[in-house]
């Protein structure tokens, strides 16, 4: 006898809410808006004729009904994403779904793939350049270059690198005049600015693209930073800065290749190291497959060479 199922997308929402006990983290989790997730898991209680969440204090709590299910519910989906897995490298293929950043993309991941494909040229490896968290227990991706986001204890998750925040600029604005030579010169050079609005993250890692926010934290509070170009897109705000048009605030470890180069450098001393950086996150499922493991090694290899 066939048995009645209600959404596949509302049991995915309730179960994740169930998991962090709040709305925000699991719309984060399947990128979507935290109204979406509130809809989804009402409509489920609808459906289902029964309360699964209450409001405890300023906090969520699962109800009898929803404490018991939740453990099923999660295997569940659990099993469904190994499946998956499994049909999708039942023909014995190495191919790898990686996400990340576009910027952590562009300016240090890309570059360095050659290397990867020539030890391992099996490996079909495409990269998801996005804003968005994939959600990886869906099968979104493989492998996860994430910045500034709360680690889940149920992924894998490893760091690359300790994020510190520098100022940037081409060797022409740095030398030219006025110049780049003390801290408070940065009331004279155009700033450029990362629109943070529109990202997923931006509530985690925006006050560390804030030149207002680094200078305090750099110790120099009483510099009035000048105005420069905004950009949605930190790759432009790079390429704005090689072109001498202004002065980026940019990561240490990810802007090395450019230093290293002679198309940035960083004029001043104050670095402000964050509570922040990028972490390697793959489901326990995934890390076990050989390839898998191996973009991991290598990845580690590069970050901290």
């Amino acid at each position: 006898m066939e048995s009645w199922l209600p959404s596949l997308n509302a049991l995915r929402a309730f179960e994740t809410v169930a998991r962090h006990l709040n709305y925000r983290k699991a719309a984060e989790e399947l990128s979507v808006s935290p109204a979406a997730v509130k809809q989804l898991v009402r409509k489920l209680e609808e459906t289902m004729g029964t309360a699964l969440l209450e409001r405890r204090g300023r906090g969520l709590a699962l109800t009898e009904t929803g404490a018991a299910a939740l453990h099923d519910l999660s295997r569940g989906f659990r099993q469904i994403i190994d499946a998956v897995e499994t049909m999708r490298h039942a023909d014995g293929g190495g191919r790898l779904i990686v996400t990340s950043d576009p910027s952590f993309a562009a300016v240090w991941l890309v570059p360095r793939l050659e290397s990867f494909k020539a030890d391992n040229p099996g490996i079909d490896v495409l990269v998801d350049s996005s804003t968005q968290i994939a959600d990886l227990r869906s099968g979104a991706a493989d492998i996860a270059i994430r910045f500034g986001v709360p680690r889940d204890e149920s992924l894998h998750c490893q760091r690359l690198f300790d994020e510190t925040f520098a100022a940037y600029c081409s060797p022409s604005l740095a030398n030219g005049e006025p110049g780049l030579r003390r801290i408070e010169d940065l009331e004279r050079v155009p700033l450029l600015r990362w629109d943070l609005s529109q990202s997923r993250w931006a509530s985690v890692t925006a006050q560390w693209n804030s030149w207002r926010h680094w200078l305090g934290e750099v110790g120099a509070p009483h510099v009035r930073p000048s105005h420069g170009l905004r950009f949605s897109d930190y790759n432009l705000a790079l390429q704005a800065a090689i072109a001498g048009q202004g002065v980026v605030l940019g990561s240490a470890p990810i802007l090395r290749d450019l230093v290293d180069a002679k198309l940035l450098v960083n004029p001043l001393p104050q670095i402000a190291v964050t509570d922040i950086g990028y972490d390697l996150v793959t489901t326990p499922g995934a890390v076990a497959r050989p390839e898998v493991a191996r973009f991991r090694d290598w990845i580690v290899a590069q970050s901290s060479s």
